[in-house]
């Protein structure tokens, strides 16, 4: 069983950065990032795949977050630029998707979770 392991989360102005990184303990396929807010249901932002690397991003965080992998590490990146009030969420990532599209719910790991508050 892989596990996974977010880190970098944590309380930002608005229009600062963060970098989210996710560490597999083993190897993993493609990955993805979610968060979810309170009240609110989860939500993908980010995905990469794993033959070819190409990236997929939600309406809400396009031009200003970029998701990156490192297989030699095992590890996904997500850099966040522009932070706003509203990115405000738990953030997950995800691995090995099993089915369906990236941006969907189809991994078959998924990380503990990173608090990201932006105040504004």
């Amino acid at each position: 069983q892989v596990q996974l392991t977010e880190s970098g989360g944590g309380s930002v102005e608005a229009g600062g950065s963060l970098t989210l990184l996710c560490t597999a303990s083993g190897e993993v396929g493609s990955w993805g990032w979610f968060r979810q807010a309170p009240g609110k249901e989860r939500e993908a932002i980010a995905c990469i795949y794993y033959h070819g690397g190409s990236t997929l991003y939600a309406e809400s965080v396009k031009g200003r977050f970029t998701i990156s992998r490192d297989d030699a590490k095992n590890r996904v990146a997500l850099l966040m630029n522009g932070l706003k009030s509203e990115d405000t969420a738990m953030y997950y990532c995800a691995a090995t998707l099993l089915s369906g599209g990236c941006l969907g719910n189809g991994y078959k790991y998924w990380g503990q979770g990173t608090q990201v508050s932006v105040s504004s």
